[in-house]
Order: C-alpha cells, then structure tokens, then sequence
C-alpha cells in the first residue's frame, strides 16, 4: 500500500512539474492531453477546396434555407395567426383536398400517432409501454373547438408535455395534419345529418 501511495505522490508531483498550475502564466505553449478539437481541419470561407465539384469552399445553402437574420414571411399560412394580430385563424388557410388528407395522414401516422394513437384517442404505443402516463384525446370538446390555428400553433412550438415539430414537419405538412385531424374528429363526433344525402343511404347498410 506504501508503495502505492508512493507511486501516487512522485506521479503528482510529475504531473504538476511538468503541467505546472491552473491559472499560472507562461511563454511556452499549454501541454493538451485533451485538445477538446481546439485544432482540427476545417474548410475556411471564400478560399479554394477541391472536396466540392465547383471548387469553393462556401456553399451555397440548401433550397429552403433561411438564413439567420432573414426575416421569415409572416403569413396567416406560415403563423397560423390573423395577419397583424395574435389571434389564431379560424380555419386552416389552404384547400382541402383528398391529396392534402392523404399526405396528412401519411404525416399524422409518422408523427402524431405514436403518441396520440392512430384513431387520435390517446392511446398510442408510448401510452401502452408506460412510457407517457397522460396523452391528449384530440376528441376531447376542448381541443375539438380549438381554432384550427391554435392546433397548428402546437404543433408547431409544442405544449406542455409535447414537444415541438416546427423543425420536423414543414409548413405545408403542418396544415395537412390539422385537416386530417379534423377529418378524424368529425369522423367520430359527427353524425347522419353531416353525411350528404346521397350517401347516407351506403351507411345503413
């Protein structure tokens, strides 16, 4: 044990020769066991690089890339809000049609459902592992009276338990969940009077 506590004693004393103290100034350059990537190749702006075809080091940004600083167009469509105002639109700002449902229960499926389930009752996988105790019923008359810009707001920024999907799920898919989720809703809560007349008589049977 001696010996060890020896070992242990010069070894500090080695390091601290050589490595000096925290905080204490000195000409020569610091010894980095760890760089911590202080130093490490990288591409600099505006200098020529033969990793890309066109020979440049700066790219030029992805389409659809906002760049930071740029001012995001402010719309009903891309807020969910009244222009000018912090009200919610009532109805969702595109055309509903059989392709913006299907494309958004292709999104509901892949976002919303494993939560929320996928007739929206709540009971989604992660409710039936235990892996969240609480999961919003979107048939519940709270979230059916919400303004369909409210529902894009949350999905957006998230609420409470659920997190954000703004940088997952783009605008236009956004409002194509909040349409399929209405198409959900109504097909739960609605009844044979929103049926069109032509079509009741196929239900009964």
């Amino acid at each position: 044990m001696r010996y060890f506590l020896l070992i242990l004693v010069l070894c500090s004393v080695a390091v601290f020769a050589i490595a000096g103290k925290r905080g204490a100034t000195s000409r020569k350059p610091p010894i980095e066991i760890f760089p911590d990537m202080d130093r490490q190749p990288k591409l600099r702006p505006q200098t020529p690089n033969n990793f890309f075809a066109n020979g440049r080091s700066s790219q030029v940004g992805v389409p659809g890339t906002i760049a930071q600083g740029d001012v995001y167009e402010t719309t009903p469509f891309t807020t969910g809000h009244v222009a000018g105002k912090t009200n919610y639109v009532d109805v969702l700002p595109v055309k509903v049609t059989l392709q913006l449902l299907e494309r958004g229960q292709q999104r509901f499926n892949i976002n919303c459902s494993p939560c929320h389930g996928a007739q929206g009752d709540g009971n989604g996988i992660t409710k039936k592992i235990g892996a969240m105790a609480i999961v919003a019923n979107l048939h519940d008359k709270r979230i059916v009276e919400l303004q369909d810009g409210e529902i894009f707001n949350t999905i957006t920024y998230g609420k409470n338990l659920m997190g954000p999907y703004g940088a997952n799920v783009t605008v236009e898919d956004r409002w194509a969940i909040v349409a399929y989720l209405r198409s959900l809703q109504l097909s739960k809560l609605g009844t044979l009077d929103d049926v069109p007349e032509p079509l009741r008589a196929s239900l009964k049977k």
